[in-house]
Formats: structure tokens, sequence, C-alpha cells
């Protein structure tokens, strides 16, 4: 066993629904006077799973229950779940927002948390002493934070305005500063919660790659949630999988990315056609196959669009995207020459996808307007008939297959 730096041992922890505490003062009186007398806690006996699609029979829910495991220096963590699993309760369990309910975290050196933008920033004091705050937050002399100031100045861009109270940022500033802070600033664990969803996509890879530099250059820890996969799996080399508050796996992060798509996608992955509830542009969306309700690869497909108050200037963009949010390709009406004053247009391809689960995005947008649809579409597909010599019976290494031939 390598050296332990994050040790979390039958962690537990337990909310009453609507109140602060127990909410009334005969059960906290009660909770008092069982510890009095070194009994057992008599509200950790009672209490509801964390599933927030059924309703429970009590008041008390158990955000988390039973968590165990332990973190070595320089791992690498990403926790995945859907949201109410448990994972930004377990990270400010974590970085001491709260107390765990029963249970034991021990640790080995500081911990710099990102859980929400600004986490620890005093809005009325200015980026500089909102910096000099953090540090001296995790224990470091003014001496240190003022070795580290220039490169998180650089880092975050907010040069300019450092001197201005961080009330007048924006989110993206926040963010692009708060993380320069926990990121740079010499604390031995990072824990980072889904808070660069914020940043700008060329900001959030420079942000991956300073994380990446923080576990493999300097040996620093790193829990990381988020619900990008593709991040996820860039970043860490373990993930932790946490559903209604358990931990139901733990290993290495290929393993766990796939087995939360089993978990969470199941059924949902068969949407083929999408109305909007309202929209400036468009009635109806659809994929069509020659096999109906089963797509294969190697057939082509079809995309159909019905549109409302058509324009001869509309730009429609179809993205199609793997369970890991990677794009596999762009299908746009930019590339042709396409009149778009139509109520109905179709996209043809030759689906040269291997077998999967995907989902597409939509954008429709002219001069004025913009729409866009997130996941509207989703589909599974099967090895079909790709090379003309029969179903592919091998599951295929790639993201897709292309034509070719051999001599």
């Amino acid at each position: 066993m390598g050296n332990i730096v994050l040790d979390i041992e039958n962690v537990s922890k337990q909310y009453r629904l609507g109140e602060v505490g127990t909410g009334t003062l005969s059960h906290d009186l009660n909770r008092w006077w069982s510890a009095i007398r070194g009994k057992e806690d008599p509200y950790l006996k009672i209490g509801d799973t964390n599933d927030r699609t059924s309703k429970g029979d009590s008041d008390y829910v158990w955000a988390l229950r039973d968590i165990d495991f332990k973190v070595e220096q320089g791992e690498a963590v990403g926790i995945i779940g859907r949201n109410g699993a448990g994972k930004s309760t377990l990270l400010k369990l974590l970085s001491k927002v709260t107390k765990p309910t029963t249970g034991t975290i021990k640790y080995k050196g500081r911990i710099a948390s990102l859980l929400e933008v600004g986490t620890g920033f005093h809005p009325e004091m200015t980026g500089r002493e909102n910096i000099y705050l953090n540090g001296a937050i995790l224990g470091m002399t003014r001496k240190e934070i003022t070795r580290k100031f220039d490169e998180i100045v650089d880092f975050a861009g907010v040069e300019r305005y450092i001197d201005t109270p961080v009330k007048r940022y924006s989110s993206g500033m926040y963010v692009r500063l708060a993380f320069a802070v926990a990121a740079h600033l010499e604390s031995e664990i990072l824990i980072v919660d889904e808070v660069l969803a914020v940043g700008d996509a060329e900001f959030q890879k420079k942000c991956l790659g300073k994380m990446g530099d923080v576990t493999k250059g300097e040996g620093r820890t790193i829990l990381f949630v988020s619900h990008n996969m593709a991040s996820v799996k860039s970043l860490c080399d373990r993930g932790v999988l946490m559903q209604n508050g358990n931990i139901v796996l733990d290993t290495d992060v290929n393993s766990v990315v796939e087995q939360y798509f089993a978990y969470n996608i199941g059924e949902e992955f068969n949407r083929l056609n999408f109305t909007p509830e309202k929209g400036q542009f468009l009635e109806s969306f659809s994929i069509k196959s020659n096999l109906q309700n089963v797509i294969e690869s190697g057939e082509r497909l079809r995309f159909e669009l019905k549109l409302k108050n058509p324009k001869s200037n509309l730009l429609i963009d179809i993205g199609l995207y793997n369970t890991q949010d990677e794009k596999i390709f762009n299908l746009s009406t930019s590339y042709f020459d396409v009149d778009t004053k139509r109520d109905k247009i179709n996209c043809i391809f030759k689906n040269n996808l291997v077998e999967g689960n995907y989902y597409v995005n939509l954008l429709i947008t002219d001069s004025d307007k913009r729409e866009h649809y997130s996941k509207c579409l989703m589909f599974n597909v099967l090895n079909g008939d790709y090379y003309g010599q029969g179903r592919l019976t091998e599951k295929i290494p790639s993201k897709i297959l292309i034509d070719h031939e051999w001599e």
C-alpha cells in the first residue's frame, strides 16, 4: 500500500427534509440525551435511501450511507454518478463544509476545495486580497503566496481586474480566479466539483491540463466530480461510481464510466423522434432507418426536420456524440447550398458508426435568433453489414467505420 493521504471509514450523512438540524427541540433533546447516556442516536435507525424518484415514508434521508475508501498520494480519482447520488455531499464532508453523521475522515496535508463558483471568496474584497486570504486559510505564509501570485493571475487572465472587488466579476472570471488559486496554492489534496462547467471550452482544457500537471508532476492528489465523461477519462486513472448515496464500484476509470452508462442510460437511448414544447423554427426532428426502430452500421439513415416559419438564410447544424460526450461528427447546411425556405428538410448519410449508444444536439440559427436542443435524439447502433459481407461480429476498437479495401 502506498502513502495514504485520505482515509474515509464508514461515513454516512443524514438530513431531515426541509429542516435545519432535526427541526424540533424535542428531536434535538432526544439526540443530546442519548449521547449523554452513551446510547446510539435514535434517528440513525430511521431514514430513507436518497432516491429522488420515489416518495419515502420518513422525513429523514441518508444522503450518504457507509462510504469506505482510501486515496493514495498522487492519485486522480473521478467521482461520478447521477444528480443526487451523493457526490457533492461527499465533497462537502471532505472539505469540512459539514460534518458526517457517522464515521471518520482522516487526511494528511492541506485540502483546497472548489465546490462552487467563488468558494472561499469574500465578495467585497479585491481579487488580490482574496488570493492572500485563501492562501492564509490554507496555512501559507505571505511570502509563499507572493511567490505564486503572478502565476495565479496569469493563469486566470484577470490581471486588469485584480484590484477590483470580486463581486463585480462575471461568473466566468470568478471561476477562473477561484480555480487558479486552488490549483496553484500548495495544498496536498485538491477537490474540484462540476464548477469548471462555468468556464469556456478553452479554459476547461487549460484547467484539465493544469490538474494533470498537479497529479503527475507535483504528486498532489485530486478528487474530481464531473458529468463530462471525456474529461474524467482524460484526467483520472481511477473512478468511483456512486448511486443513491452508496459506492457501487471503485476500480479503473474506463470500467466505471462503462458501468455508469449501463446503470443510467438503458431505455433512454431510444428517442428517435423529438417535438419541442416551443420554438421559433423547429416543429419536429427525427431519425429514420430502414429497419424502423433498429439502427445498424452500414445502412443509410435520414434525419428529418419539419420547420415552421422557414427562412432562406437558416443555418442547421446536427452534432453527433457518443456517451462519453466525445463529438463524432457534424452535419451542417453550411457545407452545402441548401434552400431552407421549406417546411421539410432531410439530411441523408451512410451510417459509419460502430456499435454503441449515441445522442444528437441540434442547432438552428439565423442572424437574430438561435435555437439549441441538447440530446434531443438518442439511439443505439448495432454492428450491421457495413462491408457487404454479413454482420460485423467483433467489437470494433474504433469510433467510426471507414470504407476501405485490401489488395
